[in-house]
């Protein structure tokens, strides 16, 4: 798969912004902060969530490849270029959010993180040259869009064998829900709730 480099363009656009913010967990990058504008599907990952998916991955974050679709915030993508990995690749559709992204990656001057302006539905469809280490896949919620999702990542090799899938959603994620939309053998790792937020770690 070819990616297109977008245009280079920092300026923020014209929304306002109601001290929207996250703080790095650990890492390179701790305590760096960053700001994120005001999307209505733009739910960054909590805190909390955060810190316990990187202690999950400790030893599996240091020169893997990441995929971040639905990139939002980039708090997932900042937060792995932080801990060390070698590759993110972040997706994020909407206009505002991507002029933030790409002011916080010229922030850090990092070379680690390739940004795409692109429906995540629309980059699953084709496969990748590389199967990613990891896949970060955090929608926005009550969209239903966590089974097609799966499925184009099954369907065109988008993880290494052995490789993460992460999910973020409003609903608990179990083995039934995975082996309808995730035709391939996968174990579920980790879960947990926060809140409103259930997150889990699956291995293919």
């Amino acid at each position: 798969m070819t990616l297109k480099k977008p245009k280079k363009s920092y300026k923020i656009l014209s929304t306002p912004i109601k001290n929207n913010n996250f703080t790095i967990i650990g890492g390179e990058y701790r305590s760096r902060k960053f700001s994120f504008p005001d999307v209505d599907t733009l739910r960054p990952s909590p805190n909390k969530v955060r810190e316990t998916l990187f202690n999950w991955l400790q030893f599996e974050t240091q020169g893997r490849t990441f995929l971040d679709l639905f990139s939002g915030s980039g708090a997932l993508s900042f937060e792995a270029l932080s801990r060390g990995a070698k590759q993110v690749i972040s997706i994020e559709k909407d206009t505002q959010a991507f002029c933030f992204l790409e002011h916080n990656k010229h922030l850090l001057k990092t070379n680690n993180l390739t940004l795409v302006k692109q429906d995540a539905f629309v980059f699953l469809d084709k496969k990748p040259i590389t199967p990613f280490d990891c896949v970060l896949l955090d929608p926005p919620f009550n969209k239903n869009y966590l089974p097609e999702a799966l499925k184009l990542i099954a369907k065109n090799d988008f993880v290494a064998d052995g490789g993460k899938i992460y999910i973020e959603s409003e609903f608990k994620i179990t083995l039934d829900f995975l082996t309808v939309n995730l035709p391939k053998k996968v174990k579920i790792n980790k879960q947990k709730k926060s809140s409103t937020v259930h997150y889990c770690l699956i291995q293919l």
